[in-house]
């Protein structure tokens, strides 16, 4: 039986390989015809491209497979004609030196494949937290209709009859192993409950947050944040992504229709209520980057600042994603976004309707995981965007994660000139250092670890722990998980391998930390900086050659979203020569 072809109401980018009775056009068909497809596939109907980031190298993502087949169920049944493809999926749990310096990559890749195939529209699927920016900004540089499904979270970590959350567990435990409080058997039996189900991590880690990051600013079905990856509903979401993408296509909605500077501020003010992670920051500014919409620090701390906390989640709080997912997810967040007047209620989303269309009757059905305002775990959440003289350019700080006590605080320097030196000597005895100083590490920033690696969150010295102190502040370039907590200054920039006065700080200089005041200040005279600039030497080599070379050149700061500065801006949908 031949296909009767849909009414398109536009030419499809796909008929440009496979459409008419050219020479051409008889190649593009027949090598796809290798693979056992109908004479009739290629006769008009949309081809969509599912974007996988699978690999069992990215155990969050190890279960991709599945959901690819579900979302090729929803295409075939809308009239559309699926084909999967690979990307490269960077794994925060196990790629080395670490996911983010390979992020900029990965989004090359996507859009790259996406731009030069032919394909309709396409849907990305995301899971540990660096796949997800990377295949939205790759998608956002291309612009044609685009669909995220992440995979979701893990089951809660379980041990001995305790919830417990990934990657938070980890540096619980690590440091109640070093005070004395935990002993190391009992953390490494703790091991295999964390985590015990495919999916990502199930805190309000990285990877949680950008998957509510991309359905906040609209670029998926509503309910796709929570959903835990073994749950048959995440399926279910998966099948219908299939089914939506196709009416996507016909409509030409396009990212550049969703990613507007509403949805931008939409997605900081939801960051806000949900505690979410600060590499969001990092993440948004690349993406608004891509598809050209402005956006800085000053609106991460200016949209998101007055936004109560609400979901009690760790780290900041006290449950994890099962339970957030049954109490409402994130359209229950939403609505409560917009019940506070915070909320762009029109802006344009994948559904074809505007985002308060979507949540404006989502249930909360558990006021102990999705708070009232009254009862939020910050009055004032959001991200904290620090100035001064050691951040000229900018730093942040989560404030749900951080100790009260301490977001107002003079202490003095303890100085580790790297991540190797901090290993080195954080648990000598000899090491001079109380819980009043301040930790400061040194170029782990993007040029100079590279990458921007997640150790911005120093474990705290043995012999403080030891005397039952839990946090202190503690400053660096580098950026921290999503996962973990504390009085954390992160982001500084510029940073110290680009000559930012992090570089120049040492032993015994006294830093002043004013969150409220959104300040962030060395103690010492502007000669006394400069004396020690013009004596500042570089201790990073320059890398000689391949990636490392070419990211370490073109790699933005901090304050820019660590994005290649040759990728920033909407390049299209062009479609290139054909060599045959």
């Amino acid at each position: 039986m031949a296909f009767t072809k849909a009414p398109w109401p536009r030419s499809l980018r796909s008929q440009e390989w496979f459409g008419g009775t050219g020479k051409n056009a008889i190649m593009h068909r027949s090598w796809m015809k290798n693979q056992g497809l109908p004479p009739d596939t290629f006769d008009g109907r949309p081809i969509i491209g599912i974007c996988n980031t699978w690999s069992e190298l990215t155990p969050c993502n190890a279960h991709l497979r599945d959901i690819a087949e579900r979302v090729k169920r929803g295409v075939y049944e809308a009239g559309g004609f699926p084909v999967e493809f690979p990307v490269f999926s960077c794994g925060e749990s196990t790629l080395r030196p670490t996911a983010m310096m390979f992020r900029n990559l990965a989004a090359m890749d996507a859009e790259e494949a996406i731009r030069n195939n032919p394909i309709d529209g396409v849907v990305l699927l995301v899971g540990c937290d660096k796949t997800t920016p990377s295949l939205m900004m790759g998608a956002a540089s291309v612009n044609i209709p685009t669909l995220v499904v992440s995979g979701g979270p893990m089951l809660n970590g379980k041990w001995r009859g305790k919830s417990v959350g990934s990657g938070t567990a980890i540096w619980q435990f690590s440091e109640m192993v070093k005070s004395g409080e935990m002993t190391l058997e009992d953390f490494m039996d703790a091991e295999q409950g964390m985590a015990r189900s495919a999916g990502s991590c199930m805190t309000m880690g990285t990877a949680s947050t950008m998957a509510s990051m991309a359905e906040a600013l609209g670029m998926t079905l509503p309910g796709n944040a929570a959903i835990p990856a073994v749950d048959a509903r995440r399926q279910v979401l998966a099948q219908l992504s299939g089914r939506r993408i196709v009416d996507m296509v016909k409509d030409d909605l396009k990212p550049s229709d969703i990613l507007t500077r509403e949805a931008f501020e939409n997605a900081i003010r939801v960051n806000g209520a949900i505690g979410g992670s600060t590499n969001a920051v990092l993440h948004i500014l690349a993406l608004a980057g891509r598809i050209g919409v402005p956006l800085t620090l000053e609106d991460w701390d200016q949209f998101g600042r007055d936004v109560p906390t609400i979901v009690n989640l760790q780290p900041s709080g006290e449950f994890l994603m099962e339970e957030f997912y049954d109490a409402g997810g994130l359209p229950a967040v939403i609505r409560a976004v917009g019940e506070m007047g915070l909320l762009h209620r029109d802006a344009l989303t994948a559904t074809g309707t505007g985002m308060w269309e979507n949540v404006k009757n989502a249930p909360n059905y558990n006021s102990d995981v999705i708070l009232p305002k009254e009862k939020a775990l910050t009055a004032s959440g959001g991200i904290a965007v620090l100035r001064g003289n050691l951040a000229p350019k900018g730093a942040v700080l989560k404030p749900s994660a951080a100790s009260p006590h301490l977001l107002q605080h003079r202490g003095r320097a303890v100085v580790f000139e790297s991540i190797e030196d901090y290993h080195a000597r954080v648990n000598d005895p000899a090491l001079d250092i109380d819980e009043s100083c301040v930790m400061v590490l040194k170029y782990c920033g993007p040029k100079g670890y590279p990458g921007m690696a997640e150790v911005g969150n120093m474990g705290l010295p043995a012999k403080v722990l030891k005397k039952g102190i839990t946090d202190m502040v503690r400053i660096s370039d580098a950026r921290m998980s999503g996962t973990a907590y504390g009085t954390v200054v992160l982001h500084v920039a510029p940073e110290a391998a680009d000559g930012g006065p992090l570089a120049l700080v040492q032993n015994g200089d006294m830093i002043e930390l004013d969150v409220p005041g959104r300040r962030l200040h060395l103690d010492v005279s502007d000669a006394e900086l400069a004396q020690r600039k013009a004596a500042w030497v570089s201790p990073i080599p320059k890398p000689e050659g391949g990636y490392a070379q070419l990211y370490v050149e073109h790699v933005t700061q901090a304050d820019e979203g660590v994005d290649f500065d040759f990728l920033r801006g909407c390049r299209g949908s062009g479609i290139g020569r054909d060599s045959h």
